[in-house]
């Protein structure tokens, strides 16, 4: 989920372990604030970066860069906005950023994603610490714990040939509701997933590539073509319990090219981790 001045590193990477994600995401300080990263491979989608895991490795560069002054640092994840501009490649990126408040409850950063000249990605990253008690009160969906018996693992699916990130994260996928396995058109533009990355535990960021882990709401409308996510905003909420990520996935509304996507994300124990909403252009039929 590398430092400014090497105390940073350990506390941004010494966290999480070194498995696939926690590796893939990896930032590099250079000084003065600015950091590179490498975007592989695995963690695209039809050849493009991953939205979910841009905007962790935005959470990630703004966990490296600052403490909350004296006591504990502020380096939980609290929120992630980001506009995205122009569509990355895998291989090597810049990001900056710039310090906008250090606060005693809340720290926000700017961080911005550049690759060869061109911005690619402008975020903002609200950090802090995360609360370890459970909520006063929630509202939440009814997912099992785990997948049930007749989950579809994503990585059995042809689309995994496009949807790379089944190699590094292993997912399931309800296909109740999910028409578009069958060739049905018309389901609700609503998806339930159970997610967890491989060989590593989940963390808060792991969290954030959840709330972006399903394939497009719009194939239950027979639209498959690319959709790429125009801007995302992501809450996390608490720090997961080891085990499966469970996931709702829904859209309010498609009104021409435009679409809306809204994740919740709970974690093994019941507990809500992230909720995520992003607003994407819409495939033609």
């Amino acid at each position: 989920m590398s430092s400014v001045a090497g105390q940073g590193d350990a506390r941004a990477q010494g966290a999480v372990t070194a498995g696939p994600f926690a590796s893939a995401s990896r930032v590099r300080p250079l000084g003065d604030g600015t950091f590179t990263a490498e975007l592989p491979a695995t963690w695209t989608v039809r050849g493009r970066p991953h939205g979910g895991f841009l905007l962790s490795l935005l959470a990630r560069t703004a966990m490296a860069t600052h403490s909350g002054g004296s006591g504990a640092p502020l380096i939980d994840p609290l929120a992630v906005s980001a506009q995205f501009l122009n569509p990355p490649s895998a291989g090597p990126v810049l990001l900056r950023t710039e310090l906008r408040k250090s606060g005693r409850q809340a720290t926000v950063t700017a961080v911005h994603l550049e690759q060869r000249g061109k911005s690619c990605v402008e975020g903002v990253v609200t950090t802090g610490r995360l609360p370890r008690e459970r909520a006063a009160w929630s509202d939440l969906p009814n997912l099992s714990a785990e997948p049930p018996g007749n989950a579809v693992e994503v990585a059995a699916l042809p689309l995994a040939s496009v949807f790379k990130l089944t190699a590094t994260c292993d997912i399931r996928l309800d296909p109740n509701g999910a028409g578009f396995l069958h060739g049905h058109i018309g389901d609700p533009l609503r998806l339930r997933l159970w997610v967890r990355p491989r060989a590593e535990p989940v963390d808060a960021l792991f969290a954030i590539v959840a709330g972006d882990i399903n394939m497009p709401l719009t194939f239950n409308l027979g639209r498959f073509g690319w959709t790429p996510t125009v801007q995302m905003t992501a809450l996390l909420r608490s720090r997961p319990s080891p085990g499966w990520l469970r996931v709702l996935v829904e859209s309010r509304a498609v009104h021409g090219p435009w679409f809306d996507s809204d994740a919740t994300v709970i974690d093994a124990t019941g507990r809500l981790i992230c909720q995520s909403r992003q607003l994407a252009l819409a495939a033609l039929a």
